[in-house]
């Protein structure tokens, strides 16, 4: 079984186009990142800085937002529902 990423819209053309990609042995959310990296290049750019998750983008893992767990070394397990969310500003 496999990791369920839901991708944003913004980023669909980095996955020809899916909403959703599927992620095999993927421990962390680390793990499941490198691997999107490797099938579909430029990912992890768009998701990540020098700093760790780009300010302006959150990722949860089911309900919980990463920033509130173990950040990037938030545990995944099989079956589970990872969706990234860029955030929306506004005024």
């Amino acid at each position: 079984m496999a990791v369920i990423v839901r991708i944003p819209t913004p980023l669909r053309s980095l996955t020809g186009g899916n909403e959703e990609v599927h992620v095999e042995e993927a421990g962390t959310v680390s793990d499941v990142i490198d691997r999107l990296e490797v099938k579909h290049a430029g990912m992890k750019d768009r998701l990540l800085d020098d700093k760790g998750v780009r300010k302006f983008i959150n990722i949860y893992v089911g309900e919980e937002d990463i920033r509130f767990l173990d950040g990037l070394r938030t545990a995944v397990k099989d079956g589970e529902q990872i969706s990234i969310v860029p955030a929306i500003a506004g005024g």
